[in-house]
């Protein structure tokens, strides 16, 4: 028979240990080597940005006017005036750093009982969180020593410095916690303890690698600051999936029976040809978020490609090198009450799997309408979603110091911390027309050497004054001057950036759903299992947002995984679980259907094939989901609401997939459909078509015995 390039790379790698192990080593030591001298290089504001806002930000960029780290201190007294020995008091602590310039006079507010001193960070802006250390411990040194005042203080380095500092803080958090989770649920699935270590240590020295590529990427395309995060979120989880894939299945032909290299090649041929089909789908969904037209999600895409695509080439080479090495020692360190090989009772009972299919199989109208009922109702929230760029303030909590202390501002100075910046760019900044129209403006810096002026102007009406802004006083001061005008800030920022999502997310969603159906359709040479894998897809997803809302947005149940409602999900947050769950969520299908396609290919029909292939996959698609939720959960514990965002996100939609979608959606929807499940139009009749299984006995009748590790 003639073998799949799984079953080649299977077959080869067992027959070239040493250079397939070693190999792989050398790889991962030279790209992290690699990765790490050459440094990361961050994305600009204006590469991050989209539409007027970025191209102001370009326009400051070019002329090297690049806006400085401004910081923001307010004093606070009981009564009116009561702020101005403090004031001066900070004032004098904060020049004394060195490290500050255009230190302004205290600015009282409306009631007199607060004032606000303005500076601005020297050098950098981009470099200013490494220097604003000595200006923190300045304004906390009075705030310590004047305790009849409050004393607040917010800007981008202050800002930027907690955020760095929690994501290097929270990065290593998920990293240590999301390790030990997968080993143990691993040492669960196998019983083992070399059996769990395997597929841990493959994921990590696969994201060690991709980090490192990653990183010498990253001078070419600009990455965000949370890519990292990302992608180790996303390497280790499948990372370990893939590798459980191959490795369970080669244990259950061990213990079917099999020699060692009989049972690699079998494992090899068909967990190595789903693996490498999951990751292809993966990969190319990941590709969609090219055409969103923001540089954020191309690094997105690049980081998930790269890490999936190493995970997946180190799950079919070094992974079977290495188990052709243990042999039987895959199964050493075994864990007493855990290994459960070799019991006739776990040979015939389904567990849970056959537990939950007999019903399911019996009324498959009534279960398919049930579970497609619960996922819909868990969507219903979605249809209220409200997308923003959440700043810092939301970012990290309302009861954070950095909230704490923009609440504060803005309320006793409205606009303050994020006021609009009209960029304007003339031939001659200094001609009668353009300087008529910069005098109907009050804070006007002009830069006369670039041609350019900047604008500060509050925006106490947040996203309404900004509306006014851009359509009506710009358009009217600047038409016929000649002059260009484009409106940046925090809150247009945000605003340009919603608007080129909403763009951009038709084209995404359209190439990975053709894509997706392609790659269905030629693997499995049938278009109804490829409609049925979108929909079913689109399910999943559509409750994931809906869970999404009702807790981030809205606040429900936020306070038991110490969250909070803000009001709105993350802007980038839908498109990016869209593409990311379009992409997992292929592990399991393909799984699943490559093993039920095996088993109607040996003679079964299809109800007998859908029975044997969920209950054959039951153990491995559990032990694979817990891995991923349990890492997608850790990022739901972290300080950062669009990393919490995420990681609940992902780890609800795979909960479900796995269990409702998986166990119950899918075998209902197959034996409904019945032999139409296969059918393909004449017309495609000639696609090429890729085995789904090895030269094996024949496949026994569902219920006559499954496999050993088939416990869900």
């Amino acid at each position: 028979m003639r073998r799949n390039l799984a079953a080649r790379l299977g077959v080869w790698s067992a027959h070239h240990r040493k250079t397939a192990v070693f190999g792989w080593l050398l790889f991962v030591l030279l790209a992290t080597g690699i990765g790490g001298a050459s440094g990361m290089v961050e994305m600009t504001e204006a590469e991050s940005g989209a539409g007027d806002s970025a191209r102001a930000e370009q326009i400051l960029a070019d002329a090297g006017l690049g806006h400085p780290a401004g910081e923001l201190v307010m004093v606070s007294g009981r009564q009116a005036g009561e702020w101005k020995d403090a004031a001066r008091e900070v004032s004098a602590a904060v020049e004394r750093t060195g490290e500050v310039r255009n230190l302004s006079a205290p600015v009282p507010s409306k009631d007199g009982r607060d004032a606000l001193i303005t500076f601005e960070m020297k050098g950098d802006a981009a470099t200013a969180a490494d220097r604003v250390q000595p200006v923190l411990d300045a304004v906390s040194g009075v705030r310590e020593a004047r305790t009849d005042v409050e004393i607040h203080q917010f800007g981008e380095a202050s800002a930027s410095k907690w955020l760095g500092d929690l994501l290097a803080e929270d990065f290593q958090k998920a990293e240590f916690t999301a390790v030990p989770l997968a080993l143990g649920i691993l040492l669960v699935a196998f019983g083992a303890v070399v059996a769990a270590l395997l597929p841990v240590g493959l994921a990590l020295t696969a994201c060690m690698a991709a980090f490192g590529l990653l990183t010498l990427a990253s001078h070419q395309l600009h990455l965000f600051q949370t890519t990292y995060s990302v992608m180790f979120l996303m390497g280790f989880a499948v990372g370990v999936d893939y590798c459980l894939f191959y490795l369970r299945r080669e244990r259950d032909e061990r213990a079917a029976g099999r020699d060692a290299e009989t049972a690699l090649r079998i494992a090899a041929a068909t967990s190595g040809r789903a693996v490498l089909i999951s990751g292809v789908t993966v990969m190319v969904a990941m590709a969609g978020m090219f055409l969103s037209g923001l540089m954020l999600f191309k690094g997105f895409a690049l980081a998930t490609i790269l890490v999936v695509f190493i995970a997946m080439l180190g799950s079919v080479t070094v992974l079977p090198a290495l188990l052709s090495w243990l042999g039987d020692r895959i199964d050493a360190g075994r864990v007493p009450l855990l290994n459960r090989r070799g019991r006739k009772g776990a040979r015939r009972s389904g567990g849970i799997a056959g537990t939950v299919l007999k019903p399911v199989l019996a009324r498959p109208k009534l279960f398919a309408v049930a579970s497609a009922a619960v996922l819909l109702a868990l969507a219903a929230p979605a249809l209220g979603m409200k997308t923003e760029q959440l700043g810092m303030e939301k970012q990290f909590g309302s009861d954070s110091e950095l909230a704490v202390a923009y609440a504060h501002i803005s309320g006793s100075f409205p606009g303050g911390p994020d006021p609009a910046v009209i960029v304007v760019k003339a031939d001659d900044i200094t001609s009668p027309g353009v300087r008529e129209a910069l005098g109907s403006f009050d804070e006007v810096t002009v830069h006369r050497a670039q041609n350019i002026a900047e604008i500060e102007v509050p925006l106490p009406g947040g996203k309404a004054d900004l509306a006014e802004l851009r359509d009506h006083r710009v358009p009217q001061a600047f038409d016929g001057t000649g002059a260009e005008a484009f409106v940046t800030g925090e809150i247009a920022g945000s605003v340009d950036f919603n608007d080129q999502l909403k763009r951009g997310i038709v084209p995404v969603f359209a190439f990975i759903t053709v894509v997706t159906f392609l790659l269905m359709l030629f693997c499995f040479r049938s278009y109804v299992i490829a409609v049925t894998s979108i929909l079913l897809n689109l399910l999943s997803v559509g409750a994931a947002y809906g869970v999404m809302v009702a807790v981030f947005q809205h606040g429900w149940g936020a306070e038991l995984i110490g969250s909070e409602g803000v009001g709105a999900i993350e802007s980038w947050m839908p498109l990016f679980v869209l593409v990311v769950l379009f992409g997992l969520s292929m592990d399991y299908h393909v799984f699943v259907v490559s093993r039920i396609r095996e088993a109607r290919e040996s003679g079964l029909d299809t109800r007998a094939a859908i029975d044997m292939g969920i209950r054959r996959t039951a153990g491995a698609v559990t032990g694979a989901a817990a891995i991923m939720v349990a890492v997608f959960a850790v990022f739901g514990t972290l300080s950062m609401q669009d990393m919490q965002q995420m990681g609940v996100g992902l780890a609800v939609a795979v909960l479900l997939d796995a269990t409702i979608v998986r166990m119950v959606l899918l075998p209902s929807v197959m034996s409904l459909l019945g032999e139409r499940n296969w059918r393909i139009p004449r017309g495609l009749s000639r696609l090429p078509g890729l085995e789904h299984g090895e030269a094996a006995p024949r496949t026994e009748p569902a219920g006559a015995r499954a496999e050993p590790a088939g416990r869900g």
